[in-house]
């Protein structure tokens, strides 16, 4: 068995052979997982904040104390029903986000296909084109994970990889490029706002809580040193106040989320009609085979056969073969 060529002394091969060749990936499954994902997760943040709706009167009644025992146990119930559905949005908002990040990922390799330059990142923003980007592909999953950048570094990973996209023949500014970076400021600005007020009403809500505990705790102390009675009136009021707060503040975080759905879907499924449309040319082209000679024409000159030269030696003919003496 032959063996390779070692090459020439001191030649050491190198085994980095180079990053392998990028290939088109089409996106529309994935893109309708995600707009499935995003479907259930819209309607149960709705449904969610109607049932807290419905509740609200149990709740504000149950602050002040004006259930009966039956009514306090169908209260309870009712606010009880409100648990599952928020468990299931906190598990459906993150698998959401898993295939968006998945489809981001793809998008990105895709725009390094029919655009090789996209693969160069620029710092600034001042040194954008077409096909460049801002960041790295890495910060197409650490964008999201980043602490402070995590508020513009995606928005700028989404906004270069559609616009890697979009066709040469769209001019920013106009047509569709206009509307798409419409729909991707739509989405970034109901996207961030629906989750701060989804942190931020969470750690008010807790606030709110601990506070109620503290100043009933002290108020209790101050009874006991008195002999006076308790008044906690004015911390019901505060409960209901901040029960009233929590349900608009998880109305409006629905709405947008909504809102961010609708925007994002829209220009994932206007990306990949881009990206097929700019591979189009490349898959129906028919394959290179050998290359093909134009016909010799007509008036081409021709040659006869070079005749045989008078000195050339005369055919070898072998003697007849003699007898043995």
């Amino acid at each position: 068995m032959s063996q390779p060529y070692p090459g020439p002394p001191g030649y050491h091969p190198s085994p980095y052979m180079g990053p392998p060749a990028r290939t088109y990936k089409p996106l529309r499954q994935i893109t309708v997982v995600f707009l499935v994902l995003m479907v259930l997760t819209t309607l149960v943040a709705v449904l969610q904040a109607v049932l807290m709706w419905r509740s609200y009167d149990d709740v504000k009644r149950l602050v002040y104390g004006l259930l009966s025992e039956d009514e306090l146990a169908r209260g309870v119930e009712s606010i009880g029903n409100s648990g599952p559905l928020l468990d299931l949005v906190s598990l459906l908002v993150p698998a959401t986000g898993v295939f968006f990040v998945i489809w981001l990922w793809k998008a990105r390799e895709n725009t390094e296909v029919f655009t090789p330059s996209a693969g160069v990142v620029y710092q600034g923003a001042k040194r954008l084109g077409n096909g460049v980007h801002r960041r790295e592909q890495g910060w197409v999953i650490g964008s999201w994970i980043c602490p402070i950048v995590q508020f513009w570094y995606p928005l700028q990973v989404v906004e270069d990889v559609v616009r890697a996209s979009a066709p040469p023949t769209e001019q920013p500014g106009r047509g569709r490029a206009k509307s798409s970076r419409g729909l991707l400021y739509t989405w970034w600005a109901a996207w961030t706002t629906f989750w701060l007020i989804i942190v931020g009403g969470s750690g008010f809500a807790l606030a709110s809580f601990i506070v109620w505990v503290v100043r009933l705790v002290h108020r209790k102390e101050v009874a006991d040193a008195t002999g006076d009675y308790v008044d906690i009136y004015d911390l019901q009021s505060f409960m209901v106040r901040t029960a009233l707060a929590v349900n608009i503040g998880f109305t409006v975080a629905a709405v947008l989320l909504a809102v961010a759905g609708v925007a994002i879907v829209w220009l994932m499924f206007r990306t990949n009609v881009w990206q097929d449309e700019r591979m189009a040319p490349r898959i129906t082209e028919p394959p290179a085979g050998p290359p093909q000679y134009a016909p010799r024409p007509p008036d081409f000159p021709s040659y006869a056969p070079y005749p045989p030269s008078s000195l050339a030696p005369p055919p070898y003919a072998p003697s007849p073969r003699q007898p043995w003496p």
